[in-house]
């Protein structure tokens, strides 16, 4: 029973639940099993909850629509009380620092009666591409272990893609939704900047969202009916949707204006990335969409670029300084990872000047990339420039930070915006790797997102594919 409840989605797991075929209590030792057997491989869940988690689904639970399936927390800014919080750095971890109280969206995945089994592996600070900390070692990619899973969610992605649980929380700050379920072959949605809540101590850069990555576009929008909304004093709030977007799946999206984005502004794109994208638009086109080979011109200005990285690393200098004040002394580069570190050094080199320019830049762009989006739907893009890399290369002193300029061209630029994307698992290359192909939509517009992915999981399914070491 425990391998045929490994390829449930979270809902289907939910209604054995509701409809008494099984107990919640069954359902999380199950997770639990998978985990013990299959983890060592891939050292995706970095810290157990197993006794705990036993005995909350042995207790009552929140009547909520996904009452006794199991979850997974990742290790970044999302506090669960009395766990381990360590957000990829052995500071923290050396520390043993335990998170007070649970983070606002934490409490609402456990309002939604999920129960939490354990916290997933992070990049140090959420700062790369690639799961591979020094704290807890590298987590390796279930379609073949020599391969990255993706970051700063890897330890999500692979979790969810080799069937230890159906859902787990994810986030995304320059494409770390996306990214690793593109390498995982998972659904990953990048919700609108203000869609769920960061309170009370998150991010409030404005670039980082939180949600989670799921097998199925379904779980997918019913989860996000279960955790979107504000909370009190957050910077940013997004439209409330019109109706559940639970009821969006399945539903005729109509004809849609679809443009195409088949090159890259980092240069070559890989060539299973652009098959990967034009079978895709090839697709749209069959299920009566209009596509068109364009794209925004504010895509290509370089200048995009170096405004989110003016942001990044002001960002990672402030949680370097903040993780010195939890554990009560100032880090040096002993400390933290080197790219951490050369990350937070070229933070200080920005004046304060620099960063107000670097917030007006984004602001500009945002309405200009905006303004495109009168005249079309979606936009149809790679989520990646190439396929997973193998486990070492996006950190290589040389030549790592062109790979990853050469990987990640789509993503960052809707953290700026503040726009939904999604990335599907539309393809696998000759190699057995996924290829996620990314849909975009204008601002508070996942409705319209979930209601494409739908179609393209209903016309292209993937949900019985299995990687090599899966559960």
């Amino acid at each position: 029973m425990t391998d045929d409840l490994a390829w449930l989605d979270a809902t289907a797991q939910a209604e054995l639940v509701r409809t008494g075929q099984l107990s919640p209590l069954e359902l999380v030792e199950a997770a639990i099993a998978r985990i013990e057997k299959v983890d060592p491989e891939l050292n995706a869940v970095i810290h157990h909850r197993f006794d705990a988690a036993v005995r909350e689904a042995s207790g009552v639970l929140p009547d909520g629509p996904f009452r006794g399936v199991p979850f997974l927390v990742k290790d970044l800014y999302a506090a669960s009380a009395g766990d381990p919080l360590h957000n990829g750095t052995r500071v923290l971890r050396d520390a043993g620092y335990i998170a007070p109280a649970d983070s606002w969206l934490v409490a609402r995945f456990r309002a939604a009666g999920f129960v939490i089994t354990g916290r997933t592996n992070t990049p140090e600070f959420g700062l790369v591409p690639t799961t591979e900390p020094v704290s807890h070692g590298a987590t390796h990619n279930p379609w073949n272990l020599a391969h990255t899973p993706g970051g700063s969610s890897g330890g999500s992605a692979a979790a969810v893609a080799a069937g230890l649980v159906p859902v787990a929380h994810a986030s995304d700050g320059g494409g770390t939704i996306r990214i690793p379920a593109s390498m995982c072959g998972c659904v990953g949605l990048k919700v609108s900047r203000g869609r769920t809540t960061l309170g009370p101590e998150g991010d409030e850069s404005l670039v980082s969202v939180h949600n989670v990555i799921t097998r199925s576009v379904r779980d997918a929008a019913a989860v996000l009916d279960a955790i979107h909304g504000p909370g009190a004093g957050d910077m940013a709030m997004a439209p409330p949707p019109t109706r559940p977007y639970a009821h969006e799946v399945g539903v005729d999206p109509g004809s849609l204006r679809v443009a195409l984005m088949a090159t890259s502004p980092a240069g070559e794109l890989h060539a299973d990335c652009e098959r990967a994208v034009r079978a895709a638009a090839a697709l749209l086109e069959r299920l009566g969409h209009h596509v068109e080979e364009t794209h925004p011109d504010a895509l290509d200005d370089p200048a995009a670029a170096l405004t989110f990285g003016t942001r990044w690393c002001t960002q990672a200098l402030r949680t370097v300084k903040a993780t010195g004040e939890l554990v009560g002394r100032d880090l040096t580069a002993d400390d933290v990872e080197p790219i951490t570190w050369i990350m937070a050094e070229a933070g200080k080199s920005f004046s304060a000047l620099d960063y107000a320019n670097a917030l007006h830049a984004s602001m500009r762009f945002t309405r200009r990339l905006a303004a495109w989006w009168d005249g079309w739907d979606l936009l149809l893009t790679p989520t990646l420039g190439g396929p997973p890399p193998r486990l070492g290369e996006l950190l290589n002193p040389e030549g790592g930070a062109a790979r990853v300029a050469q990987l990640v061209p789509y993503t960052t630029h809707f953290n700026v915006t503040g726009q939904p994307a999604i990335s599907l698992p539309l393809q696998w290359n000759d190699d057995g790797l996924p290829i996620g192909v990314q849909l975009a939509a204008a601002y508070g517009r996942e409705d319209l997102l979930l209601r494409v992915a739908a179609q393209l999981e209903s016309a292209a399914p993937w949900a019985d594919r299995r990687p090599a070491v899966s559960a």
